[in-house]
């Protein structure tokens, strides 16, 4: 059977109404306190009608690690309302929406974070500075901050999570050998370096349940020798599969490289590599803007969903004329 755009597409218990989803993308909109504002509800529920799935912009879990002096938290209970007016206005289409939960670890804004933290005192640049070593304890309380965003998730009437494990943030500072040189059960291996997430993941699972939506949104290449590859990924995730619902690749972020060339996707060819490991979905993104591209990735079966970003930025309408172009 020949799968498009248009067909349907399971992520965990949700059925999405077609195979577009729209990809996390900063607004840059919030309030000092990490507010959502009207800005947010307008934004999104003016483009939640024709895709299968909104994913929030990434949602910081703690005071410290915003990632932005203007995006939004979900790090008290205050964020819940402003949140629930959101999701209020996308489910208003019928279509569902994951909240993405990040920390930005050594990449947190230096104009809202008291507390420098990551894996290893490795600096980003000297924007940035060099961060704290997290202590065990330290590393506790975290998961314990993804736990309680998650419950406040489901409060807010969010329909899944992203957990943000992609572009250089906290979760990918753990997994990647460039950013982690600890010696400690952190470090080291590939099990060890994935353990954080895990924990994370888990914690997240104790939260909300077996049944519920999570996905993971990675980083497939650190475009550095010596980084993440797609194949090192497949290994750190394959013992994840059963409590995850779906892999959203995209790449870089650890380091302050560009790819050499960023063209018509570019970063299909590691969210390729990594769908031949896993059953469940494979979600590709990356300058994929045409109909008739993403239904030839589908029917190749090189991923399973095409996330859209900036198109979506620019016209409010496109994924609709995408669908029936």
């Amino acid at each position: 059977m020949t799968i498009t755009v248009n067909d349907s597409l399971s992520l965990g218990r949700l059925n999405l109404k077609n195979r577009l989803i729209m990809a996390p993308l900063q607004q840059y909109m919030g309030t000092p306190d990490a507010f959502a504002v009207g800005h947010h509800i307008e934004h999104y529920g003016r483009r939640a009608k024709h895709v299968g799935l909104v994913i929030l912009e990434s949602t910081a879990v703690s005071a410290n690690g915003r990632l932005w002096k203007n995006d939004i938290g979900i790090f008290t209970d205050q964020h819940v309302k402003p949140l629930k007016k959101i999701t209020a206005a996308i489910h208003a289409h019928q279509t569902p929406v994951f909240i993405q939960l990040s920390h930005g670890g050594r990449k947190s804004s230096p104009d809202v974070t008291n507390s420098l933290v990551a894996p290893s005192a490795i600096a980003f640049d000297d924007y940035y500075g060099i961060p704290e070593p997290l202590s065990l304890a330290g590393i506790e309380r975290i998961i314990e901050e993804y736990r309680l965003a998650a419950k406040r998730s489901i409060e807010a009437g969010f329909d899944g999570i992203e957990i943000h494990a992609a572009h250089g943030f906290l979760i990918h500072q753990f997994l990647s050998p460039l950013s982690n040189t600890r010696s400690d059960a952190y470090g080291g291996s590939s099990e060890n370096r994935a353990r954080f997430l895990k924990e994370v993941l888990m914690a997240i699972r104790e939260e909300v349940g077996s049944d519920y939506p999570v996905i993971v949104r990675i980083s497939a290449t650190d475009y550095c020798e010596g980084g993440l590859t797609p194949e090192e990924w497949s290994r750190m995730l394959k013992p994840l599969e059963s409590e995850l619902d779906a892999i959203h690749v995209s790449s870089g972020g650890l380091l302050p490289i560009q790819p050499s060339d960023v063209y018509t996707a570019y970063q299909l060819p590691h969210a390729a590599a990594i769908k031949q490991h896993f059953k469940i979905p494979v979600i590709a993104v990356g300058k994929i803007y045409t109909r008739s591209l993403a239904n030839r990735i589908l029917e190749d079966q090189l991923a399973d969903g095409i996330a859209i970003g900036r198109p979506l930025l620019e016209d409010p309408d496109y994924a609709e004329r995408l669908l029936i172009s």
